[in-house]
């Protein structure tokens, strides 16, 4: 692969690359909507703040440091500063100054948290199945997850390392 283009034709993408490059646009912008959809009408939440209380579910005590939290849940220290906000006016997390060097912030999942993530979990995974996992067979849905690590690890180098910890994570809970 080269830096610049040897022709003209080069600076195009080829008219299958287009296709697939406009099928993953169209999933990229009308996914997180139907997500969000979703679980507005369920939780009155959206997907990111789900992906939020998912992480800190995930979290040794159902805690995380906001920074590492944001890294987890995807998103900026802003963006995750306003999640938390919502979610601490439902009383789903709360916020506590955590001691050591530098000022952090600790996010915690309340129990009301955790039992309305149980609530809600159900409800999303049939979505995630009827929407991405039942489209598909077991191997298209391998490939799905292996071209999507390959672009994660493209755009943030970081982001792979925490699906590839999460990945690892999983695997150990299943055994």
């Amino acid at each position: 692969m080269t830096d610049t283009p040897d022709t003209q034709d080069d600076v195009w993408l080829s008219p299958e690359q287009q296709r697939d490059w406009a099928s993953l646009v169209a999933v990229l912008m009308t996914l997180p909507g139907k997500l969000d959809t979703q679980l507005k009408q369920v939780a009155g939440i959206n997907f990111y703040e789900y992906s939020v209380m998912v992480s800190l579910s995930n979290a040794p005590g159902h805690v995380s440091v906001m920074s590492d939290l944001a890294v987890e849940a995807k998103g900026s220290l802003s963006r995750l500063s306003h999640a938390v906000s919502r979610l601490e006016a439902a009383g789903w997390v709360e916020r506590r100054s955590c001691g050591g060097a530098g000022r952090r912030t600790e996010v915690l999942m309340t129990e009301t948290g955790w039992q309305e993530l149980q609530r809600i979990a159900p409800t999303h995974v049939e979505e995630v199945r009827r929407l991405v996992v039942d489209a598909m067979d077991a191997a298209q849905l391998e490939q799905l997850g292996s071209a999507a690590r390959l672009i994660a690890a493209a755009v943030d180098p970081a982001l792979a390392d925490v699906l590839a910890s999460a990945i690892v994570r999983s695997d150990k809970t299943q055994d």
